[in-house]
């Protein structure tokens, strides 16, 4: 009997040498790796870069603007430097701009807005089929959803996030708007 199971165990010892002999190095090390100390070990795959997904999006252009992520519902005001200055979540209007760089052409302290809304600290910078698209806040503070039936332009905000805007965003500064 014994005989048999030291001839078992040199057949599995043969075999694991040949299958450890042919495989790939990334297999073919884990056994060798695994008695090795941590520090020598080398990790399987590279990390992956983690983004900051706060930070302002890449090809957004340079200098002083307004950033609007229609994906991420997010504004960045970005100052002069590049930084961020403040950002913050944003409801989307019915009615989208196409991605690309506007500019700030009105500012209205407070209005009814097209979805019969009173609104405060409106700024306008796009208009698409006849329907403008500005940010603002509620002057009762609500963030509703956009009903889909009808044509709304206005990307709303906390008010205190639209005090921020109103402040940074005067006529002419430019708004650039990305996917």
């Amino acid at each position: 009997m014994a005989g048999l199971t030291a001839a078992a165990v040199a057949a599995v010892a043969f075999l694991a040498y040949q299958a450890s002999a042919n495989a790939p190095d990334s297999v073919a090390d884990v056994s060798a790796s695994a008695s090795a100390p941590a520090s020598a070990k080398k990790p399987a795959t590279k990390p992956v870069p983690t983004v900051d997904p706060l930070a302002v999006p890449a090809g957004s252009g340079t200098g002083l603007r307004v950033v609007y992520a229609l994906k991420d519902r997010r504004v960045w005001l970005v100052g002069e430097d590049g930084e961020a200055a403040r950002t913050f979540k944003v409801v989307p209007s019915s009615v989208s701009p196409a991605p690309g760089s506007y500019a700030v052409y009105s500012r209205t302290g407070t209005v009814t807005g097209s979805d019969g809304v009173p609104i405060e600290h409106v700024v306008r910078f796009a208009e698409v089929d006849e329907t403008v698209i500005g940010f603002s806040a509620a002057q009762d503070g609500s963030l509703p959803t956009p009903d889909p039936t009808l044509k709304t332009g206005g990307v709303r905000m906390t008010r205190k996030d639209a005090d921020a805007l109103w402040s940074f965003a005067t006529v002419s500064v430019k708004v650039v708007v990305v996917r």
